[in-house]
């Protein structure tokens, strides 16, 4: 067997599955172009016959990456496979990811089928697909569930018809390490072609065990592909993440002895991307881009690392993308100097035009505080990036009055269109206010699911980032905005979200439930 591991993102796809964490078309091609710094095998955009906003962010991103092999979610049928292959014809290298359930319970219960009929319909979908695209994979869903007799009966029938990978899927996230390990390795030595196919773990994490169970089915089973997403974002508890399992064959080569083609220094700047995009906060303690992940405050460890760092680190913070020089700019910094941070940071710059704007952007912020940091950099270039995708409200001011035992009032002006518009309205609190304000006069009638604050950096002089996620109509959008100004970063994500809302085009339907 080859030593090489495959890293097969689903950041996009099953990520995107997380209450909330529904991205626009624009937002996952940023998303991909990252993942594709990242050096990510295989990138999983979506599932194209969910929904025409899928599909359509499908192909921007089969359009929009060139070295990472894309792929298409779709189930074993020929409508839901042409739709994937229709959507991935622009790619460079594309790859249709049909799936089945094969447990009992869900061929009874979910599919009302019997296991013959499944593993008919397996072997016609994958045939079906080999015809249109050379690089077909088969998700057995609910595999760890599945009887081993049954299961390897249906892994041989779909690798004769063509599948050039196999993935044996903890859907639930009940397997344990060693018996998921096990299981694989059981079906790769009973299956006869099993040499054939490559094939592939993917693990959901609702008893905390996805990165373990993923790794014991590399370890242990002999899969060569490890399903997983940036953050752990997923529904549910989340899936394998992504940087623990890099890290994990990096630093415990000695054990693992295999390799990724990943750029870990891409993962901290993919890591706040997502984070950013879906405005789910990482936890300070995750391992790896946790903002304590590299934090000492025990005299003992601090001593030691003083002393020599392996005392305490077994990887270096620089190495995963952590920033060693914390402050690098400031208000008297030349374009040239910030250009140059960018490329640094590894932001790719599109166009000269969203260079000068993000330089603008830079040069208001400087103005305002009078350290900047990575993270304002990157906050920056989200803000551009997310004024590309075309905003029909956009904030213009605040104003705002807090007094002890005085209810808080606030005036907010934005242009809506061609329109500038001010409104003011009382709230429980100065945000409150604020958003009252501008919903007074838009009348979007849409629910607030979360209202979130993160502070970008330390200090009090920090830009806050300000994440909105409002519902209606079925769809769920997120909004960010960020400013050093808490109140006026608040009035931004609303009217942010409220852009997606206004452009069906931006919005999309909750995911479906997948494997």
């Amino acid at each position: 067997m080859s030593d090489k591991v495959i890293i097969f993102d689903t950041t996009l796809r099953d990520g995107e599955q997380s209450p909330g964490a529904s991205m626009t078309k624009d937002e996952k091609v940023r998303i991909a172009r990252q993942l594709e710094r990242l050096k990510v095998d295989v990138i999983e955009a979506g599932f194209a016959a969910s929904s025409e906003g899928d599909f359509q962010a499908i192909s921007a991103v089969a359009a929009a990456v060139k070295d990472s092999i894309v792929c298409s979610l779709a189930r074993a049928n020929d409508k839901d496979i042409t739709r994937a292959a229709d959507a991935l014809k622009a790619a460079n290298a594309k790859r249709i990811h049909a799936f089945l359930a094969t447990s009992p319970l869900h061929m009874a219960v979910k599919l009302r089928m019997s296991p013959e009929e499944v593993l008919e319909q397996a072997k016609r979908a994958i045939r079906f697909a080999r015809n249109l695209a050379e690089d077909v994979e088969f998700s057995a869903e609910d595999g760890y569930r599945s009887e081993m007799d049954f299961l390897c009966r249906v892994v041989e029938g779909v690798i004769n018809e063509g599948a050039t990978t196999i993935n044996i899927p903890d859907t639930v996230g009940y397997a344990t390490p060693e018996l998921y390990g096990e299981f694989i390795k059981t079906l790769r030595t009973r299956v006869p072609n099993s040499d054939k196919a490559v094939w592939s773990v993917h693990c959901h994490n609702d008893l905390g065990m996805a990165v373990a169970n993923s790794l014991a089915g590399v370890k242990i089973g002999g899969a060569r592909q490890i399903e997983c997403t940036i953050n752990g974002l997923g529904e549910r508890a989340g899936n394998t993440a992504l940087e623990e399992i890099v890290m994990a064959l990096r630093t415990r080569k000695d054990y693992f002895d295999m390799v990724c083609g990943i750029d870990a220094t891409q993962i901290v700047p993919a890591s706040k991307l997502v984070s950013q995009i879906t405005g789910f906060v990482v936890q300070p303690n995750k391992a790896v881009v946790g903002a304590n992940a590299f934090a000492h405050t025990s005299g003992i460890h601090q001593d030691g690392i003083l002393k020599n760092r392996d005392t305490y680190e077994i990887m270096r913070a620089e190495d995963v993308g952590w920033a060693t020089n914390k402050i690098v700019l400031g208000k008297l910094s030349g374009r040239n100097a910030f250009k140059q941070r960018l490329q640094e940071l590894g932001i790719a710059i599109e166009a000269e035009a969203d260079l000068n704007d993000a330089f603008v952007r830079f040069k208001t912020l400087a103005d305002q505080k009078s350290e900047i940091f990575d993270e304002d950099i990157i906050a920056i270039m989200s803000d551009s990036a997310a004024a590309e995708e075309g905003e029909f409200y956009k904030f213009i001011s605040i104003s705002q009055h807090s007094e002890t035992g005085e209810r808080p009032k606030s005036k907010v002006t934005f242009r809506a269109g061609e329109k500038e518009l001010s409104s003011e309205a009382e709230g429980n609190g100065p945000v409150d206010a604020s958003l009252n304000a501008i919903e007074g006069i838009v009348k979007s009638g849409a629910e607030q699911l979360l209202y979130s604050v993160n502070a970008i950096t330390s200090g009090t002089q920090s830009q806050g980032e300000v994440t909105v996620r409002l519902a209606k109509g079925g769809r769920i959008v997120n909004g960010v905005g960020t400013d050093p100004d808490i109140i006026a970063a608040s009035a931004k994500a609303y009217l942010s979200a409220l852009n997606k809302l206004h452009d069906p085009s931006q919005a999309k339907l909750n995911a479906q439930m997948t494997p």
